[in-house]
């Protein structure tokens, strides 16, 4: 059976956005074959906004979430794997749903998209806030 994962991503996604909030996902930045701005990254993880207007052409596939944002004024693609995307939530009030890291497939290597650029990382961190 496919995992229900990339299923929730986009439900939630549009569910967030229907009440509009601002969408973001916490992402293992490490994870085999992610393209995420590693200047941002924390504990190896790193916090995107995908809001409609943080983003251009953001694809929601089943295997990976692919988008174009902008980060120090530069603009970059960026490609998260599914399963290295570990919460979906609204930035106001935390509403959301977080993951457990699942383990890369056998195959999968550390190479993603190319690009080397890394931009200057910001300050402060948002929190997450646990849906029960």
């Amino acid at each position: 059976m496919n995992s229900s994962r990339p299923y929730l991503l986009r439900a939630l996604y549009e569910w967030i956005v229907d009440n509009n909030c601002t969408p973001h996902i916490l992402v293992a930045a490490e994870y085999p074959g992610a393209r995420v701005p590693a200047g941002y990254a924390k504990d190896g993880q790193v916090v995107l906004n995908v809001s409609p207007s943080a983003v251009r052409y953001l694809e929601m596939g089943n295997e990976a979430l692919t988008f174009e944002g902008r980060f120090g004024g530069v603009a970059q693609s960026l490609y998260v794997p599914v399963a290295a995307v570990l919460a979906i939530y609204a930035r106001e009030n935390g509403e959301g749903m977080a993951f457990e890291l699942d383990e890369p497939e056998e195959g999968e290597s550390g190479e993603g998209p190319s690009g080397d650029d890394e931009p200057p990382r910001p300050s402060g961190r948002p929190s997450l806030k646990v849906v029960k």
